[in-house]
């Protein structure tokens, strides 16, 4: 008995100490005070559940990673008003058909998402959408494989003779990986476009390039080639909006453009009907569709950024996406070049000036990567120099560049950044 009770005793302790680490996880995740009142549980509401706020914060020992482009430097701005316009509620019994349009093409894409897509890029002009077909893809990365899929012959696997893919180095360090993940039989990476001497390929033209911002067209130029424009960052913070292009096939992605990359929504606008049909029939495939709630919610931050320019009073910053993120990747450049030149051991390309029809006046680039260069003659792997330093890269050999030269994200946070050019400064 004496033992019974005392297995009794221990199971209640545990529920006990359950109970309160669950009381403390809600009220701890819900914003409630710690000392103890419920967040409005008279109203019969559910406690928040906590958000996702992406890496932790930094300090001065930290390792800074600035591997990935995670573009957190956007959250400034969605704090402030453009946030309340572009916070949306879906109710629960909204967008659970597979379908949206049975008579589109796509016809997953929600009619809204499409408006403000078209609408976007009026605005800005950077590229032609009229006469084209939009297609979803969760994020730019589906729509390249379904690309690459729908420019590949039928053929091509039976015949033993894959679409080769090529992209001028440096190219952006996913194109490979990407292009030989499944090990297709219709297409396979083949290299540096500069270098490729074969009839029928797939070029990549990313433009502004990653990784190092330069304005690129295609390489190549035969008849039976075809090219994919890559123009995720062919946005008015990021470079000059020289002129719309009017490519056959063009992709973009929310997360560059608006900063949510975690909505995980990319699109593209395809000229030819046949080469869209083909495409989707791949997104069609390989995941049914694209999140109708992704596409509600990039809808209506397309809408708050189209608005801030189109009915908003221009009043600083505070409703103008591109002109606040224009000025945040000013400083940032600037005080990397600073820091550069006090260093003395790197170099970073040149600024490249074009008038923008957007600005309407003569703008630098300020892309969202920079291409550092280490001049001292020791430094063979600067990514494993830099990680002595608690700096995270990307190394160039995944760019098929030379190890002399990484490519850093300048879209983390502020803190973060500022970490980074210390550090760099401080390098002799």
């Amino acid at each position: 008995m004496a033992a019974q009770a005392g297995k009794l005793g221990v199971v209640a302790s545990v529920a006990i100490n359950l109970a309160a680490l669950a009381l403390y996880l809600r009220r701890r995740y819900s914003g409630d005070d710690v000392a103890g009142g419920r967040k409005r549980e008279e109203e019969g509401e559910e406690l928040a559940v906590a958000p996702s706020s992406g890496k932790p914060p930094v300090t001065p020992d930290s390792v800074i990673n600035l591997d990935h482009g995670d573009p957190t430097m956007y959250e400034e701005f969605w704090r402030g008003d453009a946030g309340e316009r572009a916070t949306i509620v879906i109710p629960g019994w909204h967008t659970m058909s597979y379908f949206s349009d049975v008579g589109n093409i796509c016809w997953f894409l929600e009619a809204g998402f499409e408006r403000e897509v078209r609408r976007l890029h009026r605005l800005v002009g950077n590229a032609v959408a009229e006469g084209y077909h939009v297609l979803v893809g969760t994020g730019s990365t589906q729509l390249f494989q379904a690309a690459l899929y729908a420019l590949s012959p039928p053929g091509a696997a039976a015949a033993g003779a894959p679409m080769s893919v090529v992209s001028p180095v440096p190219y952006y360090s996913s194109y490979p990986a990407v292009t030989d993940f499944l090990k297709s039989g219709l297409y396979r990476w083949a290299g540096d476009a500069r270098t490729f001497d074969g009839e029928t390929y797939i070029e990549l033209v990313c433009s502004p390039n990653n990784p190092d911002g330069g304005v690129r067209e295609a390489v190549l130029k035969s008849g039976t080639g075809i090219a994919v424009h890559d123009l995720a960052y062919y946005w008015p913070q990021y470079t000059p909006i020289t002129v719309a292009a009017a490519h056959d096939i063009m992709l973009f992605t929310a997360s560059k453009c608006t900063g949510h990359a975690g909505t995980r929504l990319g699109w593209a606008l395809v000229k030819d009907r046949a080469m869209a049909q083909r495409m989707n029939k791949f997104i069609e495939l390989n995941t049914i569709g694209v999140s109708k709630d992704s596409q509600l919610r990039a809808a209506k931050i397309l809408k708050a950024i189209s608005d801030g320019y189109e009915h908003a009073p221009a009043v600083g910053d505070r409703s103008r996406l591109f002109h606040f993120a224009r000025r945040k990747m000013m400083a940032r450049w600037g005080a990397l070049r600073a820091a550069v030149a006090s260093s003395g051991i790197f170099s970073l390309p040149d600024e490249l000036p074009g008038y923008c029809t957007f600005a309407k006046e003569t703008v630098a680039a300020y892309p969202p990567f920079a291409w550092l260069r280490c001049e001292k003659e020791e430094v063979y792997d600067l990514e494993g120099y830099l990680r002595e330093c608690k700096i995270v890269s990307r190394g160039g050999a995944k760019f098929g560049a030379d190890g002399r030269v990484v490519r850093i994200s300048m879209l983390d946070t502020d803190e973060a950044f500022a970490i980074f050019v210390d550090r760099i400064a401080a390098m002799k």
